[in-house]
């Protein structure tokens, strides 16, 4: 279970615990039962969410893995003015509120950018979250390997956990942050440089997905 959630988790708990001592022999109200039912139900639902399964990292040189379980929403290209400042690939991750939520590094190299961006909160899905939308941006480079990612909040989600700044060392599918609730993550990387071998729709795992390979490794 990932730290974030342990908070939520144990208000929860001690909520539903009251409520259902108290609906067993205090007040034995119809209201407080019914409110020690849905107690018990965000306990376990916040177990479920806040989830952080251990994952099988691949080995392939030059890979890049998912940095976020979910559906594949967009493949496009675009300009990435943050960090690549050329033409990019981008690729769009969904995360729905039942996937997996916690993070992970596409690849192994520096963190040379990060800028926190506050903003609106719109559905995830939508093309403008991607851009006006609360979320961090991740420059990472590894030789001649650079992309960008981002956390993006959505609707639902109101807090963009990132536990990596400029300067820090990751490593491909080390846990870096989490999103509560529903939300995105776009990677982008120079157009031409990765085989892509993910297509639209598909489903993916963060750290263990294959999202495209660098065509030349230095």
């Amino acid at each position: 279970m990932h730290r974030e959630g342990y908070g939520p988790l144990l208000a929860f708990l001690l909520v539903s615990v009251v409520m259902t001592l108290d609906s067993l022999f205090w007040s034995r109200s119809g209201l407080v039962t019914a409110l020690a039912g849905l107690g018990w139900f965000l306990t376990v639902f916040t177990g479920y969410f806040f989830r952080d399964p251990d994952r099988t990292i691949p080995e392939e040189t030059g890979a890049i893995v998912s940095p976020a379980d979910g559906r594949i929403i967009e493949i496009s290209e675009v300009e990435e003015p943050e960090f690549l400042q050329q033409k990019a690939t981008k690729v769009s991750i969904f995360m729905s509120v039942v996937d997996v939520h916690v993070n992970r590094a596409p690849i192994s190299g520096t963190v040379k950018y990060f800028r926190y961006q506050k903003g609106r909160f719109l559905r995830a899905y939508l093309d403008e979250a991607s851009i006006e939308n609360e979320q961090t941006i991740i420059g990472v480079e590894n030789g001649n390997q650079r992309l960008v990612f981002k956390q993006i909040a959505g609707l639902i989600a109101r807090r963009v956990s990132c536990d990596v700044r400029e300067g820090h060392k990751i490593s491909r599918g080390e846990r870096i942050g989490i999103i509560k609730f529903g939300s995105r993550v776009d990677l982008f990387f120079p157009v031409g440089e990765v085989e892509l071998r993910v297509q639209l729709k598909e489903k993916v795992k963060a750290g263990e997905s294959i999202i495209g390979v660098f065509k030349h490794v230095s």
